[in-house]
């Protein structure tokens, strides 16, 4: 399991990666940093920390690597840095399994606030519309705590997911955006919804959504439906609503 204290970053530029350290230790956290990819996976692996700095352009194995290599094993929170801002890199990224995505140079308060919302990021399930969400199973025992529809099953608090028998492997992101489809049943959430979410700022009216946070769910959402096995154009689970969101296909 995590360690709720600890921090690794992993950064070959010595300035940066002072930086990062300072601001991860203003939050509390006991920080181990790393110059490369392959050190920063062994400390990953002895420490077990709560959150992942991860530069993309390391020396050797890069961060894209770096960061699969890490969701083998590790539930750390990744935020991956970098000073390509090229929409493939973001896309690439969260791809590899980062949670979220920081171009440089960046603002320490920044950061701050990306990590901070991440940890702020709900972990129970709230209640679904009983007029609209899947019900769950009432066979008794543990069953009655999964949410299930047409042969997909999530259960929250196990933070497990089968389709037609068979476990997913999904990160966090995608895990908790499939959670708020089920529970969301036929009516559509919008992908600002979705963003806000992941933020932790889902009760925060007014929160500004940028094109970055957008772009974001929709790569989780074409992941998830990757694993899923199911395509965008002939749906099993996932309707995309053009132009506003997503929604449980019928």
């Amino acid at each position: 399991m995590p360690d709720s204290q600890n921090a690794v970053v992993i950064e070959d530029d010595p300035d940066i990666r002072e930086l990062v350290r300072e601001v991860l230790e203003q939050a509390g956290f006991h920080v181990f940093v790393a110059g490369t990819g392959a050190d920063g996976i062994a400390l990953i692996d002895e420490h077990h920390p709560l959150v992942t700095t991860l530069d993309v352009s390391l020396p050797g194995m890069d961060g894209f690597e770096t960061a699969r290599r890490i969701r083998a094993f590790s539930t750390t929170y990744i935020v991956m840095l970098t000073a390509r801002a090229e929409e493939i890199d973001a896309v690439q990224g969260l791809q590899s399994g980062a949670d979220d995505y920081l171009t440089k140079p960046f603002r320490p308060r920044e950061l701050r606030a990306r990590i901070d919302a991440m940890l702020r990021r709900p972990r129970s399930l709230s209640a679904p519309d009983s007029t609209s969400a899947p019900v769950a199973q009432q066979d008794g025992g543990d069953d009655q705590d999964w949410i299930e529809h047409r042969g997909l099953r999530l259960h929250p608090a196990m933070r497990l997911v089968t389709a037609d028998g068979a476990s997913l492997e999904l990160t966090r992101s995608e895990f908790d955006i499939l959670r708020d489809l089920l529970t969301s049943g036929r009516r559509v959430v919008s992908k600002e919804v979705l963003a806000l979410m992941l933020r932790g700022d889902r009760m925060a009216g007014g929160s500004y959504v940028s094109e970055h946070d957008v772009r974001a769910i929709e790569v989780h959402v074409a992941n998830l439906r990757r694993k899923l096995g199911e395509s965008a154009t002939q749906p099993r689970w996932i309707e995309t609503v053009r132009g506003v969101g997503y929604r449980l296909a019928v």
